[in-house]
């Protein structure tokens, strides 16, 4: 079934210490199979959708994921690209942020569990953790009846799958006010650590009749009018700012449902996001409209993934490899004039890495002086293949200049491997030197590149001027509140 608003029923446990209490899924039967061998089957086909939805390459490192948390014939596919991660990582503690549909108290509620049982096994909570929150009084205690939701239910077959030696800090949370928030981000942040993995469950858009959200009309546009509010509420998340997060939340009137859990996640990622800057990075999205063919009703789902700058970093023998993909389709065109792109077999199966989509720019310089220079801040296409084809699109489609004659020489090869882009809320955030930025202001847009300022000795002021430049609009727009201004980093192979 699609999740409703309040689909959950509560199951009271037995009122035991919390070291000692088993808790048996009530969802078990019913949001998943209680055969062991039904369900193993059913999480294999789920990897297996998940495998041929997205990028087969994994990143490592991730600090933390948003999690939807449908039944796993809606959501499982999406679920799963965040959990195929966690599988690869092994984490030893999972710090999971539900909630509870049918409502709660304010606060942070810990229910009392030793044990949380799945039909593949027992997966324990993390005593000593937990009582480390519960020194706080913002974190307490609640018998489990009290709270017993889908939004971590639904999650225990695909943790146990993912990292069944993990222990579990389970918190649901509810309404927290912005000291709270900040409070309570502090104690789970001092958690962290490079074992440890934080979760937030939920869900995107909620939309349709039963929902009471419908913003807009049901016909051909609905599945790209939803796209672009799920993706704008995503763009937010990616700020790591809760307060940012909130307010496009309160702006679109978005149907999110764990919006608490993802706020204090938001919270906690910004106090660990250091000199290894932590990027958001979307690692798929579906909704139950496309499903079903239906989008009277219709739930959003979207597995987002952190993860620190160094984790999209390529290596030596990668960045080598890009090198001379770039290097031989150059040559090629040099040699022959023939502007054709050429197929290159699968990259070596030690670099895994160059399957990565990541957005990357090609610059072409002679004697100093820049040629030609094109670039993809997205792409659905590996490292691998876009490499090349840049490469040649920079020789001969700069518009800036003129296409490279054959029989030059001595051109120089640059390749910038761009990180996923972080929505920055005002030029305060910008770190000359370190980020480049993409500016879109009134439908024009502009990017440059980090090593830009780098080799002009701009200050910022300097660099936000060339970039409103560029795209051709009046350094007036960085006043604008409609101006989005996103930053990234890039890896500068030569």
């Amino acid at each position: 079934m699609v999740e409703r608003p309040s689909p959950g029923r509560a199951v009271p446990p037995p009122a035991e210490p919390a070291r000692g209490i088993r808790h048996h899924s009530p969802y078990a039967g019913t949001w998943f199979p209680d055969d062991p061998a039904t369900l193993s089957r059913l999480l294999d086909e789920t990897w297996a959708r998940s495998h041929r939805r997205t990028s087969a390459y994994l990143t490592p490192g991730a600090v933390a994921f948003v999690v939807p948390h449908a039944g796993l014939v809606y959501s499982g596919a999406v679920a799963a690209a965040a959990y195929r991660h966690m599988e690869q990582q092994r984490p030893e503690r999972v710090v999971i942020l539900g909630f509870c549909h049918r409502g709660s108290l304010p606060g942070l509620w810990i229910p009392e569990v030793g044990q949380y049982e799945t039909p593949l096994g027992r997966l324990g909570v993390d005593a000593d953790c937990v009582a480390f929150l519960l020194e706080d009084p913002l974190f307490r205690r609640t018998p489990e009846s009290r709270v017993c939701d889908h939004s971590i239910e639904i999650q225990l077959p695909l943790l146990y799958r993912a990292a069944p030696s993990a222990t579990l800090v389970p918190v649901y949370v509810a309404a927290l006010d912005s000291d709270q928030r900040a409070q309570a981000a502090e104690r789970l942040a001092r958690c962290a650590g490079p074992r440890t993995v934080f979760l937030a469950s939920s869900d995107l858009t909620h939309f349709g009749s039963s929902f009471g959200y419908r913003p807009f009309p049901v016909d051909a546009r609905t599945e790209q009018r939803l796209r672009d509010l799920d993706f704008e509420i995503i763009d937010a998340a990616g700020s790591l700012s809760e307060g940012l997060f909130l307010d496009t939340i309160r702006r679109t009137s978005a149907t999110v449902c764990g919006s608490d859990p993802i706020s204090l996640l938001l919270a906690v990622l910004r106090g660990l996001d250091g000199d290894d800057e932590i990027f958001q990075n979307t690692l798929d999205y579906q909704t139950s409209g496309e499903i079903t063919g239906d989008f009277h009703h219709s739930v959003s789902y979207g597995a987002l993934g952190y993860f620190p700058w160094s984790a999209f970093r390529l290596g030596p023998e990668e960045q080598a490899q890009l090198l001379r993909l770039a290097r031989e389709t150059l040559s090629e065109y040099l040699s022959t004039g023939r502007r054709e792109r050429r197929s290159h077999a699968a990259p070596p199966a030690n670099l895994p890495a160059l399957t990565s989509q990541l957005a990357v720019f090609v610059s072409l310089h002679s004697k100093g002086q820049l040629r030609g220079c094109l670039g993809r801040n997205t792409t659905d296409e590996s490292l691998w293949r876009t490499v090349p084809d840049l490469a040649l699109a920079a020789a001969t489609e700069d518009r800036r200049f003129p296409p490279l004659s054959p029989g030059e020489e001595d051109i120089e090869i640059e390749i910038s491997v761009l990180s996923p882009m972080k929505r920055i809320e005002d030029r305060g955030a910008f770190r000359v030197n370190e980020h480049g930025a993409l500016l879109e202001a009134g439908g024009r847009h502009g990017l440059l590149l980090p090593q830009v300022a780098t080799e002009r000795n701009w200050g910022a002021e300097q660099f936000f001027e060339a970039l409103a430049r560029k795209a051709n609009v009046s350094p007036s727009v960085y006043a604008d509140p409609s101006t989005r201004l996103h930053v990234f980093r890039a890896q500068i192979i030569h």
